[in-house]
């Protein structure tokens, strides 16, 4: 294994590999932190832990579980990846684990960059843009577990780490990868260890990855890892595929703008359910009651609990925040368990708590990385009779669980 990598969030890790894949890498996703050593194929593992809205010191300290796992596997540089629109808050953990594993592995230089041009998410003047908005005006200011209500990338990731940040700004970033290295350690000398590069382009991107080549760790959004696989030799290339047939069936807890524009579109069509989360908690709802409906619907069925933030924010007042995100994820788990054993073989979902809660549940140890099917997010074999669609809120078009469908069966 040469490149190892940290993903806080399964819909993440997979955008991750997705990226590494294309760039004609052999990846493997990991669930958690393998028990045994990787297979010797494998160029770039990506270890998916689910630690974004854990407590800092448990995301650290699986954070360094997985980095040590990788280093035995042989790896020579380690990424961190969050996600592109930098979830956290002023207490969250993207600082404390930047910080421990730029300890261990002795790093003076660590680049952090959110950046994805493709699905509109961009760094500058240290600032992270979505589309032509700044983050904070974004949908992400009403996101129920970590509100982004700063769009100054310095500013934020400040508050969370004992080190100071800087920045490269975006004309150095345009001037290529030379240019970029020597601000890299203009940057250190002046006492930053973590620094914010901007990036509006994927050539910028690029060449950030180039200027990375020999740092032994890199931090950001699945974007910045498109320069990496050039730095291994590695060409870009299409990941082997072989298609699944059967009952397809969508699973979106996600209340971001995109998924619960994607839900709307996709209720035209295909048969939909809606998850009541009071109902959940109340026992009205049942796992049983959602798996049977979807089992015995036509199409691609949809059960969904993608809710306006506004009556999210109401549940989680009258239940509290702990009580209502854990009765639905352990809600989707159970769905996507009896699913798989009443005979699913394309399962698709769309949000990051909510995949963590389906691969957790149906104990899936790794997964292949199959063809994209929009940017970020790729086709995932489970098992010879088990594919998967990991969708990350924002991302994917407004079809996307008809082209998911289509990209796991092979008719797309």
């Amino acid at each position: 294994m040469k490149l190892g990598c940290i993903g806080d969030d399964f819909t993440g890790s997979s955008d991750l590999a997705n990226t590494l894949a294309k760039g004609g890498m052999r990846v493997t996703q990991y669930t958690g932190v393998p028990s045994g050593p990787a297979s010797v194929d494998v160029e770039a593992g990506v270890v998916a832990l689910k630690s974004r809205s854990v407590p800092v010191a448990q995301a650290v300290e699986q954070s360094l579980a997985a980095l040590d796992w990788l280093l035995a596997q042989g790896c020579t540089q380690i990424f961190f990846k969050y996600c592109s629109t930098f979830d956290s808050t002023p207490e969250g953990n993207i600082g404390p684990v930047m910080d421990a594993l730029a300890a261990r592995l002795n790093a003076t230089r660590v680049i952090a960059c959110p950046a994805f041009p493709t699905t509109g998410r961009s760094v500058y003047q240290g600032h992270l843009f979505v589309q032509d908005q700044l983050l904070s005006d974004s949908g992400m200011r009403h996101h129920p577990l970590t509100p982004m209500t700063d769009p100054d990338l310095r500013r934020w990731l400040g508050l969370q780490t004992q080190h100071s940040v800087g920045h490269v700004a975006a004309p150095i970033v345009f001037a290529g990868a030379d240019a970029i290295s020597a601000e890299l350690d203009a940057q250190h000398a002046l006492g930053n260890t973590h620094i914010i590069v901007d990036a509006i382009r994927d050539e910028d991107l690029m060449a950030i990855g180039k200027a990375a080549a020999d740092l032994p760790l890199i931090t950001g959004g699945s974007g910045v890892a498109l320069g990496l696989p050039a730095n291994f030799g590695c060409s870009p290339s299409r990941p082997n595929w072989t298609s699944q047939d059967g009952k397809c069936v969508a699973l979106s807890g996600s209340c971001s703008v995109a998924t619960r524009e994607q839900v709307a579109r996709h209720k035209e069509k295909h048969p939909s359910l809606e998850i009541i989360a009071a109902d959940v908690i109340e026992g009205r709802q049942t796992a049983q009651d959602i798996a049977s409906w979807a089992l015995q619907a036509d199409g691609i069925p949809l059960a969904y609990s993608s809710a306006d933030p506004e009556v999210i924010k109401s549940v989680q007042n009258e239940y509290g925040l702990e009580q209502s995100s854990k009765a639905i994820e352990t809600l989707f788990s159970d769905v996507a368990t009896l699913l798989v054993a009443g005979g699913v073989t394309r399962l698709l979902t769309a949000g990051g708590e909510t995949s963590g809660a389906v691969v957790e549940g149906l104990k899936l140890a790794q997964l292949e990385i199959g063809p994209e099917i929009d940017p970020g997010v790729p086709a995932l074999r489970a098992s010879k009779d088990l594919t998967l669609a990991l969708k990350s809120g924002n991302f994917g078009a407004l079809d996307f669980f008809e082209k998911a469908a289509g990209v796991l069966g092979g008719s797309a």
